[in-house]
């Protein structure tokens, strides 16, 4: 039996947004277990899309626009509704928290699921009303299990809610305790495939294309280039190596525009970044490679030596890019959050925003080939379980459950 999935997207823009990336990739997942989806976004975002399945059916995400969705909802022939939910792909409008209330109202029977990608750091705050009378609604409402505080009825009027990260589901359940039950969590995955290609191929093509020795030790952060990423940590950090390891280069490997950091201002951090790297002397050494298509970036990573992911707040499970630095077999460097990594998990951690510490970490990994090896073989084997394929099929678990329990329903109310 084919499904059908409608899936709201607040941007659907996959080469600048995580969640969009995210949402791409699970929908070519799905496809394998027979399960279709048409994309719901915005005009501008469907346009740059150009595909079929991608519809444009609102202007933005203001209230004036709710009545377009409503109404769009209802014209397809969905089984199920998916919201991928994230406030700042909704450019942090508040309008999709009412959306289920909506079609609930207007006769909307079909299953809704709500993806949370982030969730415990952004509420509403009105201006202009007193705020313990704010919290008081928040919480009298969010007791009785009619809303939440953050996201409205977005997750108590939804039927399933899936995370993406133990943070986000520690919050939903102190905050939502009678919701244990209906919600799951489903890792992701590297967010980029390992291309087939012979690696020692793949470090000679790099080297050559650089022109560095072929015994060079190349370092690499990948990802979207963003002022939490810590790359100003990372570049002095590198400079620090640089006079202790003079073979070390360092590729900074992403694009700078992306849904977080957009237009003028990508532009003033790309050039501050450049800025950076000459201030320090590095401009021969560190390379800024732009935004790379999935199979470049991998054939790069495949030719890299470590990996290192600086972040300011630290590493948790949320990042596609760890995933696809231990997937691409690198032995990875990062920094320390308030939520552990699994248990088994094969990253160096040091603490965010310290020079030395990553600086000391970068140089044991370099001086250590065999080290790198082991958890070169360890991170591949960590990352086994997070794949597309096991993602979809959680996803066909949840949606199967779905549907025998509509299906009882309408036969308890039609025998």
């Amino acid at each position: 039996m084919t499904i059908t999935i409608a899936i709201i997207a607040g941007t659907y823009k996959p080469q600048h947004c995580g969640v969009a990336h995210y949402t791409a990739c699970l929908r070519d997942a799905l496809k394998k277990y027979s399960i279709q989806s048409l994309v719901l976004t915005t005009h501008t975002a469907a346009t740059e899309v150009n595909d079929p399945s991608v519809k444009g059916v609102v202007k933005d995400w203001r209230f004036a626009d709710l009545i377009s969705l409503v109404q769009a909802i209802h014209s397809i022939n969905a089984d199920i509704l998916h919201i991928q939910h994230a406030a700042g792909t909704y450019g942090f409008e508040r309008t999709i928290f009412l959306l289920p209330l909506l079609l609930k109202v207007t006769g909307y029977r079909q299953p809704i699921v709500t993806t949370v990608h982030e969730y415990g750091w952004w509420e509403w705050q009105p201006k202009g009303v007193p705020p313990q009378f704010v919290e008081w609604l928040k919480m009298w409402g969010q007791e009785r299990g009619w809303w939440d505080r953050e996201d409205g009825f977005l997750l108590t009027l939804s039927d399933a809610l899936i995370t993406t990260n133990a943070e986000s589901e520690e919050v939903i359940y102190q905050r939502l305790p009678q919701f244990i039950n209906c919600t799951s969590r489903i890792p992701i995955a590297a967010n980029v495939d390992v291309t087939p290609i012979d690696q020692n191929t793949a470090r000679q093509q790099l080297r050559q294309k650089y022109r560095f020795a072929p015994d060079t030790t190349i370092i690499a952060f990948f990802g979207f280039l963003h002022p939490v990423k810590g790359i100003e940590t990372l570049l002095p950090a590198f400079k620090k190596v640089q006079t202790t390891h003079p073979q070390v280069r360092l590729l900074l490997i992403g694009g700078v525009e992306s849904l977080a950091l957009r237009g003028e201002e990508a532009k003033r951090y790309w050039n501050k970044l450049h800025t950076l790297v000459a201030e320090l002397n590095l401009s021969e050494i560190v390379h800024l490679t732009g935004y790379l298509d999935a199979e470049t970036s991998s054939k790069y990573l495949l030719a890299c030596d470590i990996g290192v992911l600086p972040f300011n707040h630290g590493m948790t499970m949320k990042s596609g890019s760890l995933l696809t630095l231990l997937a691409h077999g690198l032995p990875v460097i990062a920094t320390q959050h308030s939520t552990p990594l699994p248990y088994g998990h094969p990253v160096q951690l040091v603490p965010p925003r310290n020079i030395d510490s990553l600086a000391d970490a970068l140089c044991q990994l370099i001086n250590d080939p065999d080290k790198r090896n082991s958890l070169s073989h360890t991170g591949r084997a960590f990352v086994e379980d997070y794949t597309w394929s096991n993602i979809a099929r959680s996803h066909l678990g949840i949606y199967q459950k779905l549907l025998t329990s509509a299906c009882c329903m309408v036969s308890e109310k039609n025998p």
